[in-house]
This record gives structure tokens, C-alpha cells and sequence, in this order.
């Protein structure tokens, strides 16, 4: 896999002056920002545990969020981080080629009310569109079979977001996963609601594998 030609994100905030968007993605900038979304890790794998659901075993992902070499972002509410991710662009993803924004360990607060896949979902969606992106990809670790509980469910909720399910295999990480992809897609409006301040470049050749 090699870099892309991709152009980068606009920091995009509020659709018009004076509105403050109600959510907003941006870098985890600080140390204390980094050590939040390796605790909020922890807490969704001790959530994904206790309800019979994988976690990865070939990589330390709380160790790889509190590193400040990792390009990571975050999902806010008034200062509040409710999810974190690794948003990269690649030309091509050895399960299938062709350009796209990847999300890699993407992780939501737990007991959390508001829909924050759904959020995820828009956010990206419409920030592929904005780098003229075809298409988002991201995993989700899936150790068993894909039609069992608990992990159908949180599938099917994927797909009734938009996500299209592309089989599974290994993953970037070594741990077998289940392969989503999603239709890029201009929302109109959405700045309103989710704030973007987030330039992401094309990724490093070295930085892909």
C-alpha cells in the first residue's frame, strides 16, 4: 500500500456564525487527552469482555492511544471525550484496493446515551466525500462466527448505519476481523452538529503496515 495523492480535510466548525456545533472531532493534542482515550479503551474492553465479546490480543491499543506518534482524534461533547479513533488515508487496504479514509480502533464510551456510531457513521461518511474519497473502511475484531451473538448484533448495527459488511479475514493487527466498508457521502448541514478540526494527509508509505 502507498500514500495517495488525496487532498486533506478543511477544518470545518459551526455552519453559520454563531452556531457552535453541539459535538466536535479534533486531534488528541495533550498528554492528558491521550491518557483519557487510553482509559476509555480500557473501559470498553473491560464493557466488550464482560459481554462475551473480543478484544484485541496482538496489539496493546490503551498503550498505542497514549502515544503521541499515533495520529488519533477524538469525539467531544462540551470537553467530554466520548470515542476516540485512528482516521488514516490510504491508496488501498490489502482486503480491497482503491482509496479510502480507514478508521482503525475505533472506540465509544460505554453506557453512553447518545448514538455515537451513528455520529461516527455521519462524521465519516462526509468527511470522505470532503477529501474526494470513494469510500470509508474500518474492522471490528471478530474472533467467531460472524452469524452468532453477540457479535451479529453489533454487525447488523452497522449495517442499519450504512455499513456495508465485506466478509472476514485477518486484520491489520494480526487478529482475525470483520471488514465494513461505507459509501462516502456530502451532508449538508452536518457542521451544525459535528464540528470537524481535523487535517488528515495522505498516509506515509512506512506508516501503513
Amino acid at each position: 500500500m502507498t500514500a495517495s495523492a488525496a487532498p486533506t480535510t478543511e477544518a470545518s466548525g459551526a455552519g453559520a456564525p454563531g452556531i457552535r456545533p453541539v459535538y466536535e472531532i479534533r486531534r488528541l493534542r495533550t498528554a492528558a487527552e491521550r491518557a483519557e482515550a487510553a482509559a476509555l479503551v480500557q473501559d470498553r474492553q473491560r464493557w466488550l469482555t464482560a459481554r462475551g465479546l473480543a478484544v484485541p490480543t496482538l496489539v496493546d491499543v490503551p498503550k498505542k492511544f497514549g502515544d503521541p506518534q499515533t495520529p488519533s482524534v477524538g469525539l467531544f461533547e462540551d470537553g467530554l471525550l466520548l470515542a476516540c479513533m485512528i482516521p488514516q488515508v490510504l491508496d488501498d487496504l490489502y482486503w480491497d484496493a482503491g482509496p479510502c479514509l480507514f478508521l482503525e480502533h475505533i472506540h465509544t464510551l460505554p453506557g453512553h446515551p447518545d448514538d455515537l456510531a451513528r455520529l461516527i457513521t455521519l462524521w465519516a461518511s462526509d468527511c470522505a466525500a470532503r477529501l474526494d474519497l470513494p469510500l470509508v473502511r474500518a474492522e471490528m475484531l471478530a474472533l467467531g462466527d460472524l452469524l452468532a451473538e453477540p457479535l451479529a448484533g453489533l454487525l447488523r448495527r452497522r449495517v442499519d448505519l450504512g455499513w456495508d459488511l465485506r466478509g472476514a479475514g485477518p486484520g491489520r493487527n494480526g487478529d482475525r476481523a470483520a471488514r465494513l466498508d461505507l459509501r462516502a457521502e456530502h451532508r449538508s448541514g452536518l457542521r451544525a452538529l459535528i464540528g470537524c478540526y481535523v487535517d488528515l494527509h495522505p498516509t506515509p508509505i512506512g506508516r501503513v503496515s
